[in-house]
């Protein structure tokens, strides 16, 4: 028997929007990109290889701790949380086709962990096109500050904030008056530079000298000389620390002994294996507390070190490892208020609801719809006895730096 046209067109748009209806069912649940039932997925490009490979290595293992307990308990509402990595060497070009082919694969729910600011300015403007998060990166650049980014969550203070402390102490507490700086010749060294220019210009003054390299060499002995005939008391170095332990070595050996004052960036465990200590001082600040391998259980400091341990056995804690972790803390509190039904969106904005979150004493995050900047302290350290230790008896350093002189 034959059936009216209009009783098919019927039974074909009942039969079409059943099929709809199963399509928007399946998707809705897990339609962000890097999400399903079990999984979320997060892309990160660091340096794992080559000349920063150990700030990479560390600040992923620091990370990879907190999640992997994470996931033994659970993951975050019934997801266990995967880390896709993929090593830039420190390397823009190659940082930058790592961020896009995360996103034209359009397989992980959040850019995570990046490391270096040269890299991941690179990546800046595929951040709002895309309206894909970068949560926790390894740089205290001004860059992913201003101007504002409602995508970019940063958990660490800023290099502006590490060289106006020093800057500030150097002249304050130690009298120091002719300051020069040493700086990577790209985005991350010009920012450690504009911030001590900064810092100096509230005081009246400028670097006597600047000197600089090459990303990626060694070769410092020009930007040793320029701020040698200078006479400068105090050395600003914004580099890695293959060439920040280069120039001080090289300076010792000239019998030039200023203070050295290294950014947090420079990596603390690393300088102090390539170093000694020696007549002349040499301090770093540091954006988070030491590592704690005892404690209150609630500080992310000794929280860091006790898994550490467990998952990752005979590895040394580290100030960048920590940093890692707290990125992690923060990444898994942010899902948390995201709820089951995960989006990109839904993520940014529970991140924005994140208020007086404590990670240990003295750091809590606050975030909000304007407000991406995580946590402000700044602490210090000098190398004793090959390694970083907290420091912060300056008049004992002031002796200690004109016995230097």
């Amino acid at each position: 028997m034959k059936r009216p046209i209009w009783a098919l067109f019927i039974l074909s748009f009942l039969v079409l929007g059943a099929c709809n209806s199963v399509n928007e069912y399946e998707a809705t649940p897990f339609s962000a990109p890097g999400v399903t039932d079990n999984e979320v997925i997060l892309g990160s490009s660091l340096a794992l290889t080559g000349h920063a490979g150990y700030l990479g290595t560390q600040t992923l293992r620091g990370a990879e701790a907190y999640i992997r307990y994470v996931n033994e308990h659970g993951g975050v509402h019934g997801r266990i949380i995967k880390i896709k990595a993929v090593d830039d060497s420190y390397d823009p070009p190659r940082c930058l086709a790592n961020t896009q082919k995360f996103i034209i694969d359009n397989d992980v729910l959040a850019l995570f962990c990046y490391v270096g600011t040269p890299t991941t300015v690179k990546v800046l403007p595929l951040l709002e096109e895309a309206k894909i998060p970068l949560i926790g990166m390894f740089t205290g650049a001004n860059r992913l500050r201003e101007p504002f980014n409602r995508y970019v969550v940063n958990i660490r203070a800023s290099y502006y904030q590490e060289t106006h402390t020093a800057v500030s102490r150097m002249i304050t507490e130690l009298g120091i008056r002719k300051i020069a700086v040493f700086y990577q010749y790209d985005a991350y060294g010009f920012d450690g530079l504009i911030g001590t220019e900064l810092a100096l210009k509230e005081f009246g003054m400028e670097p006597v000298a600047r000197g600089s390299y090459i990303r990626g060499t060694l070769n410092v002995t020009e930007g040793l000389e320029k701020i040698q005939q200078s006479g400068a008391e105090a050395v600003v170095m914004v580099g890695t620390y293959g060439a920040c332990a280069r120039f001080i070595q090289l300076a010792r050996d000239e019998k030039y002994n200023p203070l050295f004052y290294n950014v947090s960036f420079v990596g603390a465990e690393e300088l102090a294996r390539r170093i000694s200590s020696g007549p002349s001082p040499v301090l770093m600040s540091q954006v988070v507390p030491p590592p704690a391998p005892v404690g209150d259980e609630n500080d992310a400091a000794v929280q860091y070190v006790r898994m550490l341990r467990r998952y990752f056995p005979g590895e040394t804690p580290s100030f960048v490892g920590l940093e890692g972790f707290l990125n992690a803390r923060i990444l898994v509190e942010g899902l948390e208020k995201a709820g089951r039904n995960l989006t990109r969106e839904g993520l940014v904005r529970a991140i924005e609801s994140i208020h007086d979150y404590e990670l240990g004493p003295g750091m809590s995050i606050t975030y909000g719809k304007k407000d991406r900047q995580g946590l402000e302290k700044v602490y210090f350290t000098r190398l004793e006895q090959g390694s970083f230790v907290p420091f912060t008896d300056w008049m004992s350093l002031k002796k200690s730096q004109e016995n230097a002189q």
